[in-house]
């Protein structure tokens, strides 16, 4: 099993329907009462590709694409289209947009990041798959040079500055990401509705650990 560094066709995931799952195990007490638990740290997400109508040259792209990860064995990035900016989809990302981490002059290496917000409530989601290109990282309100001050592991989101960062300082980044998926199937079906335009109604995708 590998993970492939390519991006499942936007064209093609537009539009696709899915989101964050988590795992909660429910007791129900003899008084009613429930207990809740989970083993899951972090949530999971699903989405389902299936297309509708469409040209006969896009259903043969999808089929290159799924027969190239060889159905379920190999990972590739997703792009959620409701998820995957620091900031809010309306917004433009900016260096500002995450807290990473904070310096403590010995630690060089920083994960990014997202973190949502409800209420009094968080959750921290590590960011594994950032967009090339898309990073800015600032450090206590002074931008970085990628390349100079840092270094960015795209396969992983790690970001390596060249010194640790003094103590206390606040190390912030702005970033576009993708999400680590795998088919959730092995078998892609499709309906031909005439010469030019087929369906695929099924097409499960299954966020991985990496």
């Amino acid at each position: 099993m590998a993970f492939h560094e390519i991006r499942f066709p936007t064209s093609l995931s537009f539009g696709s329907t899915g989101g964050p799952e988590r795992r909660t195990e429910v007791v129900t007490l003899a008084n009613g009462h429930e207990e809740r638990n989970t083993p899951w740290e972090h949530s999971r997400r699903r989405y389902d590709a299936g297309m509708g109508l469409r040209s006969m040259d896009d259903v043969e792209t999808l089929i290159a694409f799924f027969e190239a990860r060889s159905g379920r064995l190999h990972g590739f990035r997703w792009k959620d289209w409701a998820d995957y900016k620091s900031c809010r989809p309306s917004q433009e990302t900016d260096s500002a947009d995450q807290l990473i981490g904070e310096g403590d002059q010995v630690t060089t290496a920083f994960q990014l990041v997202k973190t949502y917000e409800s209420g009094v409530h968080t959750y921290v989601r590590p960011i594994r798959k950032p967009v090339a290109g898309s990073v800015r990282v600032e450090l206590s309100g002074v931008p970085q040079l990628e390349g100079t001050d840092y270094t960015l592991d795209v396969t992983t989101g790690v970001v390596t500055f060249s010194h640790p960062p003094d103590e206390r300082a606040q190390v912030f980044a702005g970033f576009e990401f993708d999400v680590p998926v795998r088919f959730d199937t092995d078998m892609i079906r499709t309906s031909l509705a005439s010469f030019q335009a087929g369906e695929v109604p099924d097409v499960p995708v299954l966020e991985i650990r990496t």
